[in-house]
C-alpha cells in the first residue's frame, strides 16, 4: 500500500512541476473609461470591436448616436463637422495606443520563462526516472 501512495504522490508532483510552468498567466483586462484615450477616434475604435458598448463609452446612450467619448479631441487640427456614420459589420479597427487604447497585456511567457519551464521539466523528469531505477535496484 506504501508503494502506491508513494507512486501516486510522485506521479502529481512531477505532473504539478512539469505542467505548471507551462501554464499561461491570464492577464485581465479592466473596464475602460473616456480618461483611458487620449483621442476621440482610439475610444471610437475601441466601441466598434464591440457595439453592445460593455465599457459604456458612448455617454450620451439616449441619443443613440453611436458616436465614442465626444468630449475628446481629434486627431484633425481643424475643426470638421461628424459625418454620418454607418457601421458595417465586418469593420474591426483596433486602438493604437497599446496598453493605454485598453488592449495590453503579455504576448506570453518571456524566453527566460520558457527556458525555466523546459529546465524544471527535464529536471522532474529526470529526478523520477532516477526514483524508479533506484526502486527497481532495491527491489532486487
Amino acid at each position: 500500500m506504501k508503494r502506491r501512495t508513494r507512486a501516486i504522490c510522485t506521479t502529481a508532483i512531477t505532473v504539478l512541476v512539469t505542467a505548471g510552468p507551462v501554464a499561461q498567466v491570464a492577464h485581465a483586462r479592466g473596464d475602460l473609461d473616456c480618461r483611458d484615450f487620449a483621442f476621440q477616434e482610439d475610444a471610437q475604435a475601441e466601441f466598434d470591436r464591440d457595439l453592445s458598448d460593455p465599457n459604456r463609452l458612448d455617454e450620451d446612450q439616449g441619443a443613440d448616436d453611436s458616436i465614442a467619448c465626444e468630449v475628446l479631441p481629434h486627431r484633425e487640427s481643424a475643426v470638421t463637422p461628424l459625418p454620418v456614420r454607418t457601421v458595417l459589420p465586418t469593420s474591426t479597427v483596433l486602438p493604437t495606443q497599446g496598453v493605454r487604447g485598453g488592449m495590453g497585456g503579455g504576448t506570453g511567457p518571456a524566453d527566460f520563462e520558457v527556458v525555466l519551464g523546459a529546465g524544471l521539466a527535464v529536471g522532474a523528469l529526470a529526478l523520477t526516472a532516477g526514483f524508479v531505477v533506484y526502486r527497481r535496484r532495491l527491489g532486487r
